[in-house]
């Protein structure tokens, strides 16, 4: 099996980067993951409902749990290196996936859908956001094999968006703006209203679309600029496709348990937005300074400080936003006016 490649500094002098991912692994893995879904929205999710907090508790842990196991079977195949570079890809993904859901919130609530639909619209995202992630994960390899600058484009474009999420106050949604929901909106037959679950159904003797599918593409829509981000972020790690890949979709099937356990509390987290900001420019900086510290820092030295920064950075938002909260809870209130 050939040994992962981890040191940004090597790409482009190779004729390509090697990986662990076998054919054989990249279909088997594609394969349970299908299976998965499958199994979730044709038993457990086949009557559309609303999610309770206990319901989303559940799966959020079984798909921390399966994304564990998998990361303890690359630990057995392939030994720590590897499996350490899974585990920090998995942990920065999920980190982000959190900006996911301020959009997701912003997009249901524009839209008016009715929260016993919210899981299907997610559930078919997800498919869609495996097969387009798959294509950047391999064209982004590609480019960094063939490139060795492109690492300090991808860690501009980390860093930029940092910057911007940090200054940004609120989250700000158009979907109406979006050139592919804009030319899908004209082009596609709809009707007004919701039709259940349904995303296409038949009006007046012809196949028309559902609000629901213009929500489900807008969806689409906003996952390509999330992958823009969080993909770049993963190859500051490792550079193995088949590792970025699984810990990329391993972080996301749970992104939809993790939507309805935390979709009512994200108002209280005042600081992640902040938190999930300078992540993003610490990887940046990292893929920006790669030269600087190659030579000087192993690479299971430097993933495991990426890991520990990471970590700090997301807890640290998580407990001032915590404290902001109780302090804003036992501050006296003003008195009514007369």
């Amino acid at each position: 099996m050939p040994e992962p490649v981890t040191d940004l500094s090597s790409v482009g002098s190779a004729g390509g980067v090697s990986s662990v991912g076998t054919p054989l692994l990249w279909g088997a893995f594609t394969l349970l993951v299908l299976a998965l879904l499958a199994l979730d929205l044709g038993v457990f999710h086949r009557k559309a409902h609303v999610v309770g907090v206990r319901e989303a508790l559940g799966w959020s842990i079984f798909w921390i749990a399966l994304s564990l196991l998998f990361n303890l079977g690359v630990y057995f195949w392939h030994g720590s290196q590897v499996a350490l570079e899974f585990f920090t890809g998995y942990v920065i993904e999920k980190a982000l996936s959190v900006d996911n859901i301020f959009v997701f919130l912003v997009i249901f609530d524009y839209f008016a859908v009715p929260a016993a639909y919210r899981h299907r619209v997610l559930f078919y995202g997800i498919l869609g956001a495996m097969i387009m992630r798959a294509v950047f994960i391999l064209l982004g390899a590609a480019l960094l094999a063939a490139f060795h600058w492109m690492m300090y484009v991808f860690g501009a474009v980390l860093v930029y968006t940092g910057v911007k999420l940090f200054l940004q106050q609120e989250t700000e949604v158009h979907p109406e703006r979006n050139p592919l929901f804009r030319l899908f909106s004209r082009v596609v037959p709809a009707v007004s209203e919701y039709r259940g679950p349904r995303f296409v159904v038949r009006d007046l003797g012809r196949w028309v679309a559902t609000p629901l599918l213009l929500v489900l593409v807008a969806i689409e829509a906003t996952d390509v600029v999330f992958a823009v981000d969080s993909i770049p972020a993963i190859f500051a790690i490792t550079l193995d496709p088949f590792i970025v890949y699984t810990s990329n979709i391993c972080a996301i099937l749970g992104l939809r348990a993790l939507f309805f356990l935390l979709a009512g509390v994200m108002e209280g987290l005042h600081y992640l937005r902040a938190g999930l900001a300078m992540v993003l420019v610490f990887v940046g900086v990292k893929m920006l300074a790669t030269d600087l510290y190659k030579d000087k820092v192993s690479d299971k030295v430097a993933i495991v400080v990426s890991l520990a920064v990471v970590t700090l950075l997301i807890a640290g938002a998580v407990v001032a936003s915590l404290v902001r909260q109780r302090v804003i809870a036992s501050a006296p209130q003003d008195p009514p006016a007369d």
